[in-house]
C-alpha cells in the first residue's frame, strides 16, 4: 500500500504568478474594451447583455465619485492585508488552498482597479447587464465580487472556527509557527 503525501497549501510564488496573470487579464480586457467600444456599445444579447464603455470615477453605482484618495487607501489596505495573510498562512495544510485562491482573486481585482485609478484617475468598466440595469463593471470587479461571495461561503460552510483562527500566526500553536 502506498501513501500519498499531503503536498500542503499552494506555494507563495505560484500564488504571485496567478495574481499577476489575473491582473494582466483584467488590464488586457480593459484595453481591448477601450479600442473595441470606441464606436459605441456592442449588443451581445439584446435586452440582456452588452459591452458599453464607461469611465467610472466612483465605486459601484458611482458612489463616492471623484474621491480617489479613499479608494487608494482601501485598495492598498486590502492588498497589504491579504498578502500578510497569504504569507503567514500555514503551509502544511492543503485545506487552505481554497482560501488562498479566493484571497488571491480578491487582491488581484483590487490591484487591477487600483492600477486604473493611479494611471487614469478612473476605472474602465465595460460589461453591462441591461436585463436588470446592473451597473457597468469589469473583470476586476468580477474577481472581487465572486471572491468575496466565495470567501463568505468558505467561512460559513467549509472552514471550522478553529481552522480560521489558525490562519494568522499569532493564533497558532507554537509547534505550527
Amino acid at each position: 500500500m502506498t501513501m500519498t503525501k499531503d503536498r500542503g497549501a499552494a506555494p507563495l510564488p505560484l500564488l504571485i504568478i496567478l495574481w499577476a496573470a489575473l491582473i494582466f487579464i483584467d488590464q488586457l480586457t480593459k484595453s481591448m474594451a477601450v479600442k473595441a467600444l470606441a464606436g459605441g456599445p456592442i449588443i451581445l444579447w439584446k435586452g440582456v447583455l452588452e459591452l458599453r464603455y464607461l469611465e467610472n470615477t466612483g465605486a459601484a453605482f458611482s458612489l463616492m465619485e471623484n474621491r480617489q484618495f479613499v479608494f487608494y487607501i482601501v485598495a492598498f489596505a486590502a492588498i497589504a492585508g491579504i498578502f500578510y495573510i497569504l504569507v503567514h498562512m500555514p503551509r502544511k495544510e492543503r485545506r487552505f488552498v481554497p482560501l488562498q485562491l479566493v484571497l488571491t482573486f480578491i487582491s488581484a481585482g483590487a490591484a487591477g482597479n487600483l492600477i486604473d485609478r493611479i494611471q487614469l484617475h478612473y476605472v474602465r468598466d465595460f460589461i453591462y447587464f441591461s436585463l436588470i440595469n446592473f451597473p457597468v463593471f469589469n473583470v476586476a470587479d468580477i474577481y472581487v465580487t465572486c471572491g468575496v461571495a466565495l470567501l463568505i461561503w468558505l467561512m460559513l460552510f467549509y472552514y471550522k472556527e478553529d481552522e480560521l483562527s489558525r490562519v494568522l500566526p499569532e493564533n497558532r500553536h507554537p509547534s505550527e509557527k
